[in-house]
């Protein structure tokens, strides 16, 4: 069963967002570790929200209640949130309605700018590193894989995201009002990843030829080298705060890059832009109170995120209910998968038997074995395509409980999820006649 922790700037506060987005490398881990009933876990965090998508096992009735009590006290320890402030401020989403949330996060229809197009990526890049952590399943790998191909659909099908959405254009937008020229600015870029490819185009989109960056990390050379910017080591960076007219922080470094104490140190009172789209917080806060310096950050740019456009999110909005729909009628056939390989297999154990009594009696050949196969094949494909059929239309437990009646055939929930795809064999892995 798939069960997801939701928190965003739909729910909750940045502050919060921040605090959570510290201990999120290692979450996967402690998620996974923490409680019997969680089979797997892929963390996302972003500037903008924080989701722990759960692989819960289905053989235990208390599974979900156990999962999810698991998960907010492990999410609560590792960010230092009290568990009431962090259940409160969270949304639960369980089953088919996790996946049709993730398709539209992956979407970008829940993101702060409807149709922002880097939180794709970012779903991407949470999954990689839940392989890398060893935390994903065969089940949590299928659904963020169906999400990418609707993302991949709203982008292509829609008009959500064509005019380059994002974060980064938006903190420009409206930076842009208190910014005469662009194309006269100093910046100074903080941050080598993705955001920061994403805010050098932005910035050079609207005439910006002077920018230098910046790493905590210490890869602003090969950044600069690569995108054709003046790199800027630690020994400079008094300095360029000092010259710097706007400052584009987006760095993934836990705690403050930029402080009060260096930009009192190094301003004189002139004119500067600080943009923060960090999470956690790249620029302190009290920057805010240097004279001549404008701190601009995720809160303020939430506050001000325009209103969609209508019809495009609409159109999207349909196009992820049916691609969540398709994605859950998938899982219920594999819910009885178990049931179907089990029956499947029973009955061709049956005419093994048989067909092994005939050649001791001397009475088969090779033309009455290949008649017999064939007409069992023939048999077993109604009651496998009905099985699929009923696992369809949400009587995926019918089917189960039929071949258990009938054949005493006990199909464990947990393995059905795992299972392979019986359409059109038999278990020895032949044709089924029926099926072509």
């Amino acid at each position: 069963m798939l069960f997801c922790v939701s928190l965003s700037h739909r729910t909750t506060s940045f502050d919060l967002l921040e605090r959570l987005s510290e201990g999120a490398p290692a979450l996967g881990s402690a998620l996974v570790d923490g409680a019997d009933a969680i089979s797997g876990a892929v963390v996302l965090a972003t500037c903008n929200r924080f989701e722990a998508y759960l692989d819960i096992a289905l053989d235990e009735s208390d599974s979900r209640s156990v999962a999810e009590s698991s998960a907010l006290a492990t999410i609560a320890e590792a960010s230092g949130i009290q568990l009431d402030t962090l259940a409160s401020s969270a949304a639960l989403h369980v089953g088919a309605a996790a996946a049709e949330h993730l398709f539209a996060v992956s979407s970008g229809l829940e993101s702060v700018v409807v149709g922002e197009g880097e939180i794709a990526g970012q779903v991407k890049r949470a999954l990689g590193a839940a392989r890398t952590e060893g935390t994903t399943t065969a089940d949590l790998e299928r659904v963020f894989q169906r999400a990418s191909s609707a993302s991949r659909s709203v982008q292509n099908s829609t008009g959500l995201g064509g005019a380059g959405r994002s974060i980064v254009r938006l903190a420009l937008d409206l930076a842009s009002s208190r910014l005469a020229d662009w194309r006269v600015q100093r910046v100074l870029l903080v941050g080598t990843g993705a955001y920061a490819g994403a805010s050098l185009a932005a910035l050079r989109d609207r005439g910006v030829t002077d920018v230098g960056v910046y790493s905590p990390s210490g890869r602003a050379h090969r950044f600069g080298t690569r995108e054709g910017v003046r790199p800027v080591t630690a020994d400079d960076l008094a300095a360029e705060l000092a010259q710097a007219t706007v400052i584009v922080s987006c760095s993934t470094a836990n705690g403050y890059v930029v402080t009060s104490d260096m930009l009192g140190s190094a301003r004189d009172g002139s004119p500067l832009m600080v943009i923060d789209l960090g999470l956690p917080r790249n620029v302190e806060p009290a920057v805010a109170t240097i004279a001549g310096v404008e701190l601009l950050d995720l809160e303020t740019v939430r506050l001000h995120a325009p209103l969609h456009e209508l019809t495009a999110a609409q159109d999207a909005r349909e196009l992820v209910g049916r691609a969540a729909a398709a994605y859950s009628a998938e899982s219920t056939e594999h819910e009885v998968t178990a049931a179907v390989v089990g029956y499947r297999a029973h009955v061709f154990d049956l005419l093994d038997t048989e067909l092994e009594r005939l050649r001791a009696r001397g009475e088969s050949t090779e033309a009455t074995e290949r008649a017999m196969r064939h007409l069992v094949s023939v048999l077993v494909h109604t009651p496998t395509t009905r099985a699929k059929q009923l696992a369809r239309d949400g009587r995926a437990d019918e089917a189960v409980a039929a071949f258990s009646a009938l054949f005493d055939i006990d199909a464990p929930a947990a393995d059905a999820h795992h299972g392979v795809d019986v359409h059109g064999l038999d278990h020895r892995g032949m044709a089924d006649p029926a099926a072509s």
